[in-house]
Protein backbone atom coordinates (compact mmCIF):
# COMPACT_ATOMS: atom_id res chain seq x y z
CA UNK A 1 0.00 0.00 0.00
CA UNK A 2 2.78 2.43 0.87
CA UNK A 3 4.48 1.65 -2.44
CA UNK A 4 1.36 2.53 -4.40
CA UNK A 5 0.96 5.81 -2.52
CA UNK A 6 4.53 6.78 -3.21
CA UNK A 7 4.09 6.00 -6.89
CA UNK A 8 1.05 8.27 -7.06
CA UNK A 9 2.98 11.12 -5.38
CA UNK A 10 5.88 10.76 -7.86
CA UNK A 11 3.47 10.71 -10.82
CA UNK A 12 1.72 13.90 -9.60
CA UNK A 13 5.05 15.69 -9.15
CA UNK A 14 6.18 14.68 -12.63
CA UNK A 15 2.99 16.00 -14.24
CA UNK A 16 3.28 19.26 -12.30
CA UNK A 17 6.87 19.76 -13.38
CA UNK A 18 5.96 19.04 -17.00
CA UNK A 19 3.25 21.72 -17.04
CA UNK A 20 5.62 24.25 -15.41
CA UNK A 21 8.18 23.52 -18.15
CA UNK A 22 5.58 23.98 -20.90
CA UNK A 23 4.33 27.23 -19.30
CA UNK A 24 7.90 28.56 -19.04
CA UNK A 25 8.55 27.92 -22.72
CA UNK A 26 5.29 29.60 -23.67
CA UNK A 27 6.05 32.68 -21.57
CA UNK A 28 9.58 32.86 -23.00
CA UNK A 29 8.32 32.74 -26.59
CA UNK A 30 5.59 35.27 -25.81
CA UNK A 31 8.13 37.63 -24.27
CA UNK A 32 10.32 37.42 -27.34
CA UNK A 33 7.33 38.04 -29.59
CA UNK A 34 6.09 41.10 -27.71
CA UNK A 35 9.58 42.54 -27.34
CA UNK A 36 10.28 42.28 -31.07
CA UNK A 37 10.66 45.68 -32.82
CA UNK A 38 7.72 46.23 -35.25
CA UNK A 39 9.90 48.48 -37.42
CA UNK A 40 12.21 46.92 -39.99
CA UNK A 41 14.86 48.64 -42.07
CA UNK A 42 16.47 47.42 -45.30
CA UNK A 43 18.98 48.71 -47.83
CA UNK A 44 19.76 47.39 -51.30
CA UNK A 45 23.54 47.69 -50.86
CA UNK A 46 26.05 48.80 -48.29
CA UNK A 47 28.89 49.40 -50.76
CA UNK A 48 28.72 52.15 -53.35
CA UNK A 49 31.02 54.42 -55.28
CA UNK A 50 30.90 58.20 -55.03
CA UNK A 51 27.70 59.55 -56.58
CA UNK A 52 25.91 56.20 -56.79
CA UNK A 53 22.50 55.86 -55.16
CA UNK A 54 21.16 53.67 -52.39
CA UNK A 55 17.56 52.58 -51.85
CA UNK A 56 16.85 52.75 -48.14
CA UNK A 57 13.46 51.59 -46.85
CA UNK A 58 11.57 51.43 -43.58
CA UNK A 59 8.64 49.00 -43.20
CA UNK A 60 5.96 48.57 -40.54
CA UNK A 61 3.24 45.89 -40.25
CA UNK A 62 0.02 47.21 -41.68
CA UNK A 63 -1.82 45.91 -38.62
CA UNK A 64 -0.99 49.28 -37.08
CA UNK A 65 -3.23 52.13 -38.16
CA UNK A 66 -1.43 55.30 -37.13
CA UNK A 67 2.11 55.19 -38.53
CA UNK A 68 4.24 58.32 -38.99
CA UNK A 69 7.44 57.76 -40.96
CA UNK A 70 10.43 60.06 -40.31
CA UNK A 71 12.04 62.85 -42.27
CA UNK A 72 15.48 61.30 -42.38
CA UNK A 73 18.05 62.78 -39.99
CA UNK A 74 21.63 62.31 -41.22
CA UNK A 75 25.01 63.35 -39.80
CA UNK A 76 25.61 67.08 -39.27
CA UNK A 77 28.24 67.19 -42.05
CA UNK A 78 25.66 65.95 -44.55
CA UNK A 79 28.02 63.33 -45.96
CA UNK A 80 25.01 61.18 -46.78
CA UNK A 81 22.39 63.11 -48.74
CA UNK A 82 18.70 62.39 -49.32
CA UNK A 83 18.10 62.57 -53.07
CA UNK A 84 14.38 61.75 -53.06
CA UNK A 85 11.69 60.69 -50.60
CA UNK A 86 9.15 58.38 -52.24
CA UNK A 87 5.50 57.92 -51.36
CA UNK A 88 4.42 55.19 -48.95
CA UNK A 89 3.77 51.79 -50.59
CA UNK A 90 1.16 49.48 -49.08
CA UNK A 91 1.63 45.76 -49.56
CA UNK A 92 -0.51 42.93 -48.19
CA UNK A 93 1.32 42.95 -44.89
CA UNK A 94 3.48 46.09 -44.75
CA UNK A 95 3.60 49.86 -44.99
CA UNK A 96 6.87 50.61 -46.82
CA UNK A 97 8.55 54.02 -47.00
CA UNK A 98 11.48 54.30 -49.43
CA UNK A 99 14.26 56.88 -49.64
CA UNK A 100 16.94 57.40 -52.29
CA UNK A 101 20.32 58.28 -50.75
CA UNK A 102 23.76 59.11 -52.11
CA UNK A 103 27.17 60.33 -50.97
CA UNK A 104 29.94 62.35 -52.60
CA UNK A 105 32.59 61.74 -49.91
CA UNK A 106 34.53 58.51 -49.72
CA UNK A 107 34.67 56.69 -46.41
CA UNK A 108 32.56 54.68 -43.99
CA UNK A 109 29.38 56.36 -42.75
CA UNK A 110 26.53 55.32 -40.51
CA UNK A 111 22.91 55.89 -41.41
CA UNK A 112 21.72 56.70 -37.89
CA UNK A 113 18.69 55.23 -36.18
CA UNK A 114 15.45 56.84 -37.31
CA UNK A 115 12.40 57.57 -35.15
CA UNK A 116 9.06 56.07 -36.28
CA UNK A 117 5.82 56.82 -34.44
CA UNK A 118 3.32 53.96 -34.25
CA UNK A 119 0.09 54.80 -32.46
CA UNK A 120 2.00 57.69 -30.83
CA UNK A 121 4.61 55.25 -29.50
CA UNK A 122 8.26 55.82 -30.40
CA UNK A 123 10.22 53.10 -32.18
CA UNK A 124 13.78 53.32 -33.49
CA UNK A 125 15.19 51.63 -36.56
CA UNK A 126 18.56 49.90 -36.57
CA UNK A 127 21.57 51.91 -37.75
CA UNK A 128 23.34 50.80 -40.93
CA UNK A 129 26.99 51.16 -41.94
CA UNK A 130 27.74 51.93 -45.59
CA UNK A 131 31.03 52.14 -47.46
CA UNK A 132 31.60 54.82 -50.08
CA UNK A 133 34.55 54.21 -52.41
CA UNK A 134 36.24 56.53 -54.85
CA UNK A 135 36.12 55.89 -58.59
CA UNK A 136 39.47 54.76 -59.86
CA UNK A 137 40.61 56.12 -63.20
CA UNK A 138 43.19 54.22 -65.22
CA UNK A 139 45.18 57.03 -66.82
CA UNK A 140 47.06 54.54 -69.00
CA UNK A 141 43.87 53.62 -70.83
CA UNK A 142 41.84 56.78 -70.39
CA UNK A 143 42.89 59.70 -72.57
CA UNK A 144 43.30 62.99 -70.75
CA UNK A 145 41.75 66.04 -72.37
CA UNK A 146 42.63 69.70 -71.81
CA UNK A 147 40.49 71.75 -69.47
CA UNK A 148 37.59 73.27 -71.32
CA UNK A 149 37.07 77.01 -71.24
CA UNK A 150 34.24 78.46 -69.24
CA UNK A 151 30.99 78.54 -71.18
CA UNK A 152 28.88 81.65 -71.06
CA UNK A 153 25.57 81.12 -69.35
CA UNK A 154 22.44 82.22 -71.27
CA UNK A 155 21.27 85.70 -70.43
CA UNK A 156 18.10 85.77 -68.35
CA UNK A 157 15.88 88.59 -67.16
CA UNK A 158 16.96 88.26 -63.51
CA UNK A 159 20.54 89.17 -64.47
CA UNK A 160 19.51 92.65 -65.58
CA UNK A 161 16.24 93.38 -63.81
CA UNK A 162 17.89 95.71 -61.27
CA UNK A 163 19.40 97.76 -64.10
CA UNK A 164 15.99 97.81 -65.79
CA UNK A 165 14.25 99.20 -62.70
CA UNK A 166 16.98 101.85 -62.30
CA UNK A 167 16.64 102.81 -65.98
CA UNK A 168 12.86 103.06 -65.71
CA UNK A 169 13.18 105.22 -62.59
CA UNK A 170 15.62 107.57 -64.35
CA UNK A 171 13.36 107.73 -67.41
CA UNK A 172 10.35 108.58 -65.24
CA UNK A 173 12.38 111.29 -63.50
CA UNK A 174 13.50 112.81 -66.82
CA UNK A 175 9.98 112.71 -68.24
CA UNK A 176 8.73 114.36 -65.07
CA UNK A 177 11.24 117.18 -65.46
CA UNK A 178 10.31 117.66 -69.11
CA UNK A 179 6.60 117.66 -68.29
CA UNK A 180 7.13 120.15 -65.47
CA UNK A 181 9.21 122.40 -67.72
CA UNK A 182 6.66 122.50 -70.54
CA UNK A 183 3.68 122.84 -68.20
CA UNK A 184 5.37 125.64 -66.36
CA UNK A 185 6.40 127.31 -69.61
CA UNK A 186 2.88 126.98 -70.98
CA UNK A 187 1.40 128.48 -67.81
CA UNK A 188 3.82 131.38 -67.98
CA UNK A 189 2.95 131.99 -71.63
CA UNK A 190 -0.73 131.76 -70.77
CA UNK A 191 -0.31 134.27 -67.98
CA UNK A 192 1.43 136.70 -70.37
CA UNK A 193 -1.28 136.21 -73.01
CA UNK A 194 -4.01 136.84 -70.44
CA UNK A 195 -2.55 140.28 -69.80
CA UNK A 196 -2.79 141.18 -73.52
CA UNK A 197 -6.22 142.34 -74.76
CA UNK A 198 -7.95 139.68 -76.92
CA UNK A 199 -7.88 141.69 -80.16
CA UNK A 200 -4.23 142.66 -79.85
CA UNK A 201 -3.27 139.08 -79.02
CA UNK A 202 -5.17 137.75 -82.05
CA UNK A 203 -3.44 140.22 -84.39
CA UNK A 204 -0.07 139.37 -82.82
CA UNK A 205 -0.55 135.65 -83.28
CA UNK A 206 -1.72 136.12 -86.90
CA UNK A 207 1.51 137.98 -87.59
CA UNK A 208 3.54 135.19 -85.98
CA UNK A 209 1.65 132.61 -88.07
CA UNK A 210 2.51 134.51 -91.27
CA UNK A 211 6.17 134.49 -90.25
CA UNK A 212 6.24 130.68 -89.87
CA UNK A 213 5.28 130.16 -93.54
CA UNK A 214 3.71 126.82 -92.77
CA UNK A 215 1.55 126.34 -95.83
CA UNK A 216 4.37 127.56 -98.09
CA UNK A 217 6.44 124.65 -96.68
CA UNK A 218 3.66 122.13 -97.35
CA UNK A 219 2.41 122.11 -93.74
CA UNK A 220 -1.14 123.03 -94.67
CA UNK A 221 -2.88 121.03 -91.95
CA UNK A 222 -0.74 122.56 -89.20
CA UNK A 223 -1.40 126.01 -90.67
CA UNK A 224 -5.18 125.57 -90.44
CA UNK A 225 -4.92 124.12 -86.93
CA UNK A 226 -3.15 127.28 -85.71
CA UNK A 227 -5.39 129.58 -87.79
CA UNK A 228 -8.62 128.20 -86.29
CA UNK A 229 -7.08 128.14 -82.80
CA UNK A 230 -6.38 131.88 -83.10
CA UNK A 231 -9.95 132.75 -84.02
CA UNK A 232 -11.46 130.33 -81.48
CA UNK A 233 -9.27 131.74 -78.70
CA UNK A 234 -10.34 135.23 -79.64
CA UNK A 235 -14.05 134.26 -79.57
CA UNK A 236 -13.66 132.53 -76.20
CA UNK A 237 -11.89 135.48 -74.58
CA UNK A 238 -13.81 138.33 -76.24
CA UNK A 239 -17.33 136.87 -76.41
CA UNK A 240 -17.10 134.58 -73.34
CA UNK A 241 -18.19 131.55 -75.39
CA UNK A 242 -16.51 128.12 -74.91
CA UNK A 243 -15.03 127.92 -78.39
CA UNK A 244 -11.83 125.92 -77.96
CA UNK A 245 -13.51 122.71 -76.74
CA UNK A 246 -16.62 122.96 -78.96
CA UNK A 247 -17.13 121.45 -82.38
CA UNK A 248 -17.89 123.75 -85.28
CA UNK A 249 -21.63 122.95 -85.15
CA UNK A 250 -21.80 123.45 -81.37
CA UNK A 251 -19.96 126.77 -81.58
CA UNK A 252 -22.13 128.14 -84.37
CA UNK A 253 -25.31 127.06 -82.59
CA UNK A 254 -24.18 128.87 -79.44
CA UNK A 255 -23.35 132.05 -81.41
CA UNK A 256 -26.76 132.01 -83.11
CA UNK A 257 -28.52 131.53 -79.77
CA UNK A 258 -26.67 134.50 -78.27
CA UNK A 259 -27.36 136.52 -81.40
CA UNK A 260 -31.11 135.87 -81.17
CA UNK A 261 -31.35 137.28 -77.68
CA UNK A 262 -29.34 140.33 -78.77
CA UNK A 263 -26.43 139.44 -76.48
CA UNK A 264 -23.90 139.62 -79.33
CA UNK A 265 -25.74 141.46 -82.08
CA UNK A 266 -23.40 140.17 -84.81
CA UNK A 267 -24.07 140.77 -88.52
CA UNK A 268 -25.53 137.70 -90.24
CA UNK A 269 -22.86 137.96 -92.91
CA UNK A 270 -20.10 137.73 -90.28
CA UNK A 271 -21.73 134.65 -88.73
CA UNK A 272 -22.03 133.01 -92.17
CA UNK A 273 -18.38 133.79 -93.03
CA UNK A 274 -17.23 132.35 -89.70
CA UNK A 275 -19.16 129.14 -90.27
CA UNK A 276 -17.78 128.80 -93.81
CA UNK A 277 -14.21 129.37 -92.60
CA UNK A 278 -14.46 126.79 -89.80
CA UNK A 279 -16.14 124.20 -92.06
CA UNK A 280 -13.44 124.50 -94.74
CA UNK A 281 -10.74 124.32 -92.06
CA UNK A 282 -12.32 121.10 -90.75
CA UNK A 283 -12.08 119.59 -94.23
CA UNK A 284 -8.36 120.31 -94.25
CA UNK A 285 -7.77 119.02 -90.69
CA UNK A 286 -9.98 115.92 -90.77
CA UNK A 287 -10.72 115.06 -94.41
CA UNK A 288 -7.24 115.63 -95.87
CA UNK A 289 -8.54 118.36 -98.16
CA UNK A 290 -5.77 120.48 -99.68
CA UNK A 291 -6.91 123.93 -100.82
CA UNK A 292 -5.23 126.01 -103.51
CA UNK A 293 -2.77 128.79 -102.62
CA UNK A 294 -5.26 131.54 -103.41
CA UNK A 295 -7.86 129.85 -101.19
CA UNK A 296 -5.42 129.72 -98.29
CA UNK A 297 -4.62 133.41 -98.70
CA UNK A 298 -8.33 134.20 -98.86
CA UNK A 299 -8.93 132.26 -95.61
CA UNK A 300 -6.14 134.20 -93.94
CA UNK A 301 -7.65 137.55 -94.97
CA UNK A 302 -11.13 136.34 -94.10
CA UNK A 303 -9.98 135.36 -90.59
CA UNK A 304 -8.66 138.85 -89.89
CA UNK A 305 -11.86 140.44 -91.28
CA UNK A 306 -14.04 138.22 -89.05
CA UNK A 307 -11.99 139.15 -85.99
CA UNK A 308 -12.38 142.81 -86.89
CA UNK A 309 -16.15 142.34 -87.29
CA UNK A 310 -16.36 140.55 -83.93
CA UNK A 311 -14.42 143.30 -82.16
CA UNK A 312 -16.79 145.19 -79.89
CA UNK A 313 -17.52 148.71 -81.06
CA UNK A 314 -16.89 151.43 -78.52
CA UNK A 315 -20.03 152.83 -76.96
CA UNK A 316 -20.84 156.50 -77.42
CA UNK A 317 -20.63 157.20 -73.70
CA UNK A 318 -17.13 155.65 -73.70
CA UNK A 319 -15.91 158.01 -76.43
CA UNK A 320 -13.95 160.96 -75.19
CA UNK A 321 -15.23 164.22 -76.54
CA UNK A 322 -12.39 166.61 -77.07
Amino acid sequence: MESKSQNRIVSSSAVENYFKWILGIFLFISGITFAQNPVEVAIDTTNIRIGEQIQYEISVDNLFKNVLFPKLEMDSLNRIEVVEELNIDTTKTKFVKKYILTSFDSGQYVIPRQLVLINSNKHLTDSILINVATVKVDTTKQNLFPIKSIKNQPVIFDDYKNYLWIGLALLAFILGLIWYYFIRKKREEQAIENRIPPYELAMQRLGELDGKQLWQNDKVKLYYIELTEIIRTYIERELNIPALESTTDELMETIRDFNKIKTLDLPKETVANLQKLLKEADLVKFAKHKPMSNEIEYHRVDTENIINDLKPKPREEDEVVE
